[in-house]
C-alpha cells in the first residue's frame, strides 16, 4: 500500500466522520438496502438477488483491475456508511492489501460487522507458478455454478440484513439461478460439441481455471494473475512455445487488460486473436456483457464460435 494513500485515506475518513457521524439503518435518507460491493460483478449479483430493496455502489470501475485498487473519497463514504458490504474473496481484493484496510478505516472489520464474502462454500483452484505457489484463484465467478453460489450468499446476506424482505429475495434469487443454470446447461453442450483436441482457450491472465473445468476446455495464459510483472519477456515466449507445441488457431484477449502483450503473441506465432472476453469485470451500461449473465454468454458463444471457425 502507498504511503500517501494511507494517510490520505486515514484523513479522508476522520474528516467523513466528523462532518457525517455514525450512521445506522434508520438514519438512511433512503428505506433501501445501502450496498457496497467491491467490483462490477458482485455489483449485478447482489443487484439481481436485492432487486429495488437495494442500493448498491461498486467501488472499482467497470473495465479496471480489481486485484489491485486505491478507493476513492465516495468509496470510503459509502464503505462507512453501508448497511452490508460483500467482497470476493479468494486472494481477488489482496493487492497492497486495500480492501482489508479499507473495512479497517471504515469500521467494518469487526466480528459482527456486516461484511460478507460472495464465494463462501466454492471450492478453491490454486495458483502454480513460481511466487505464487498455494494461493487461491479468485476468479471462481467465470464457473457459473460458481455464479450460482454467489447469488446465494448474497440472498442469505440480505435476508439477515434485513428480514422483512426475506419472500423477496428469496423469488429474486430462483428466478435468477433459473436463467443461470440454463445458461450453464447451454455452455456445457456448446463446449461437447468442438473435438476435444481442439478445445484450447489462450488469454493474457491465467483466469480461466474454473472456467476450463466446468466446460472441459484447456487453458493458456501469458500470465497466471494480474500483477506487476505480467507480460515479461519469458512469458511471452512460454505461451508461444505452447501455442506450436499444440497447434492452437485461435487467441483471446480480455477487456480489462492491456491487449498489447497478446498482439505480441499474434504477430510472433501468426495465430489471429478472435474476440475479446470478460474476465474481472463486466461491459460497460449498454453494451455486450454489461451483466453477469451477457458477460458469461458472451464468453460462452465467443469462444466455442471462434474455435470452430479457426479449427483445424
Amino acid at each position: 500500500m502507498k504511503t500517501t494513500y494511507l494517510i490520505f485515506l486515514g484523513g479522508l475518513l476522520t474528516l467523513l466522520l466528523v462532518a457525517c457521524g455514525g450512521k445506522d439503518v434508520a438514519d438512511n435518507d433512503s428505506e433501501k438496502v445501502q450496498v457496497v460491493t467491491t467490483y462490477s460483478i458482485l455489483y449485478d449479483i447482489v443487484k439481481n438477488v436485492g432487486g429495488d430493496q437495494v442500493e448498491v455502489h461498486s467501488m472499482v470501475a467497470i473495465g479496471a483491475n480489481p486485484h489491485e485498487y486505491d478507493p476513492l473519497p465516495e468509496d470510503v463514504k459509502k464503505t462507512a456508511d453501508a448497511d452490508v458490504v460483500f467482497y470476493n474473496g479468494l486472494n481477488l481484493e489482496a493487492g497492497n492489501s486495500w480492501f482489508e484496510k479499507l473495512l479497517g478505516t471504515t469500521g467494518k472489520s469487526g466480528d459482527d460487522a456486516p461484511v460478507f464474502q460472495l464465494s463462501k462454500g466454492v471450492e478453491p483452484m490454486y495458483l502454480t507458478t513460481e511466487g505464487n505457489e498455494g494461493q487461491e484463484d479468485p476468479h471462481a465467478w467465470l464457473d457459473i455454478e460458481n455464479g450460482i453460489k454467489y447469488a446465494e450468499n448474497a440472498r442469505d446476506a440480505l435476508i439477515k440484513v434485513d428480514p422483512e424482505n426475506k419472500d423477496i429475495y428469496e423469488k429474486n434469487t430462483k428466478e435468477y439461478i433459473n436463467n443461470l443454470s440454463d445458461l450453464h446447461k447451454k455452455a456445457k453442450k456448446a463446449f461437447a460439441d468442438i473435438p476435444e483436441d481442439e478445445r484450447y482457450l489462450i488469454t493474457s491472465e491465467g483466469a480461466f481455471k474454473y472456467f476450463s473445468d466446468a466446460y472441459k476446455i484447456k487453458a493458456g495464459y501469458i500470465w497466471e494473475i494480474n500483477a506487476e510483472n505480467q507480460g515479461s519477456p519469458e512469458q511471452v515466449r512460454q505461451v508461444i512455445d505452447l501455442i506450436n507445441e499444440k497447434d492452437i488457431n485461435v487467441l483471446f484477449v480480455e477487456t480489462s487488460i492491456d491487449p498489447r502483450s497478446m498482439e505480441t503473441v499474434s504477430r510472433e506465432t501468426g495465430v489471429p486473436i478472435g474476440g475479446e472476453v470478460f474476465t474481472d469485470s463486466l461491459g460497460k451500461p449498454g453494451k455486450e456483457g454489461d451483466t453477469y449473465l451477457g458477460m458469461m454468454k458472451w464468453n460462452i458463444e465467443t469462444i466455442a464460435e471462434q474455435i470452430k471457425e479457426h479449427s483445424k
